[in-house]
């Protein structure tokens, strides 16, 4: 138990310290350039605001307008096309905020919705993640059978490379594809698409969001769903790979530790009952005096078994034509292993 505290203090530990360092780095990487842009934004809007003579709460009116206007730029968001994307995006726990229900009824329809189709999500990519650990297992023992390995059987470290190759092979395939229909930069898809496969869903970049491609561009609307479901199936894969990798770690670690804690008061056990059988063997002075019965009577059997007092029990042992009877010691020797 101990160990157990002592890694899960280690992994808290670990992970705050992780924290840290992450928000130094970006400290060091965006913060500079988050400064520039907004000296940059104020001064644009100093000058726009000069050149057209807006007064402030004008200004603030436009800047309303925009924001509220953008969703619909990329046209309907809530005919069916785009709420099969927005249900796909909830189910996924991706929530990449492009569209959000305003409605009160839309509202609380999203809350039931995620609530039955999360954990409903979840349970099917694990299960399309544990097929898929399957086939390439099954595959994985034909390649090393072509190859005539000695050991044909997949190992844990087999599959996961499996997955780990599948998911890149996923990402940068997908990556390519977004690259041509949204016009974005390779790098910028590559990014996309490791923010949605990993469910972090920022929304600072979202698919089908230009020229009105939930309603004009059925067939890459098919090709984004397909996109998200396949690609967090074999990303469900590797995790669930590394994540019973940790377990049986962690079960191996517990299982010796417990043998070993066994082994231990065994150990000591047994030490506890080789004194009791020199004490008690003091106690009647030897086996000369028991006669025929064995070692194991006499190293259980002691002066309180006659149930007289101290000075009689010793009368009775050096009187040597007393015998206790079996039944006296048969009673005694269950007494003492019970309390043992």
């Amino acid at each position: 138990m101990k160990r157990q505290n002592v890694r899960t203090l280690s992994l808290v530990v670990c992970t705050f310290t992780y924290l840290l360092i992450g928000a130094a780095v970006f400290d060091a990487l965006e913060s500079d350039e988050e400064l520039r842009r907004d000296v940059m934004l104020k001064d644009a809007t100093n000058a726009l605001k000069n050149k057209y003579n807006i007064s402030e709460d004008d200004y603030r009116m436009i800047e309303l307008v925009i924001i509220e206007y953008k969703p619909h730029k990329a046209g309907p968001q809530w005919k069916f096309a785009g709420a099969l994307y927005f249900a796909t995006v909830v189910l996924a726990v991706i929530g990449y905020g492009h569209s959000t229900p305003v409605t009160a009824g839309g509202k609380a329809f999203c809350m039931g919705y995620a609530m039955v189709g999360i954990p409903l999500g979840l349970v099917m990519f694990q299960s399309i993640g544990e097929r898929l650990n399957k086939i390439a297992s099954v595959l994985i023992k034909h390649l090393k059978r072509f190859l005539r390995c000695k050991y044909v059987e997949a190992t844990e470290m087999n599959l996961m490379f499996a997955a780990a190759l599948l998911s890149s092979i996923i990402i940068t395939t997908g990556a390519a594809v977004f690259s041509k229909y949204e016009g974005w930069t390779y790098f910028d898809s590559f990014y996309y698409c490791f923010v949605t496969m990993t469910t972090i869903g920022f929304g600072d970049y979202v698919a089908l969001q230009n020229d009105n491609a939930l309603q004009n561009k059925p067939g890459y609307v098919a090709l984004s769903l397909v996109f998200i479901l396949f690609g967090l199936a074999v990303v469900a894969a590797s995790i669930n790979l590394l994540v019973l990798r940790f377990m049986t770690m962690n079960a191996t670690e517990d299982i010796r530790r417990d043998e070993t804690e066994l082994q231990s008061s065994s150990h000591q056990l047994l030490t506890l009952d080789g004194e009791m059988m020199n004490v008690n063997g003091k106690v009647l002075a030897g086996q000369a005096l028991m006669g025929d019965y064995d070692v194991d009577q006499m190293s259980v059997c002691s002066c309180n078994c006659l149930g007289l007092n101290h000075a009689d029990n010793q009368e009775l042992l050096l009187d040597m034509s007393y015998h206790p009877s079996h039944t006296i010691l048969a009673s005694n020797t269950k007494v003492k292993r019970a309390s043992v």
